[in-house]
């Protein structure tokens, strides 16, 4: 459904299906972070690229193009849109398996979660990939535990 008021300029739609597979918000980044970079809270502004192995900071990763992005109107120097839920491509350093879940490395990438019972805040989604290893881009399934 659509409408528009020509009032205002403003058209209305209501999609049910999007191209892309993530909902993603704006949060006011300390640099320009590419798509896949792990971000977590802290540094001048809001987030800041992932710093610290299996940080309980983790905010996600920066959304290659969301299908739906909230807080779109934050301004500043530097925007981040970070993916909260869905499928998005993400920087790693392997091996990863199809199903690990994937936490922070400390570089701005992901890795695969090695331990029996991961630490509570630390957990970006799980992989949708078998990875060999060094470093790549892998599509990740955000927010599920």
């Amino acid at each position: 459904a659509f409408s528009f008021n020509a009032a205002t300029n403003v058209l209305t739609v209501t999609a049910t299906t999007a191209q892309y597979a993530d909902l993603a918000e704006s949060y006011a980044a300390d640099s320009d972070y590419e798509p896949g970079t792990v971000l977590e809270f802290g540094g001048d502004e809001e987030v800041t690229i992932s710093t610290t192995d299996s940080s309980k900071r983790v905010a996600g990763v920066v959304s290659t193009n969301p299908a739906y992005l909230m807080n779109a109107g934050l301004s500043g120097m530097y925007i981040a849109s970070v993916a909260l839920t869905g499928r998005v491509p993400v920087k790693v350093e392997g091996p990863v398996a199809k199903g690990d879940l994937m936490v922070s490395n400390g570089n701005g990438r992901a890795r695969a979660c090695m331990d029996a019972v991961p630490v509570v805040g630390t957990i970006i989604g799980k992989s949708l990939e078998n990875f060999t290893g060094g470093e790549g881009t892998i599509e990740v399934v955000i927010g599920k535990q």
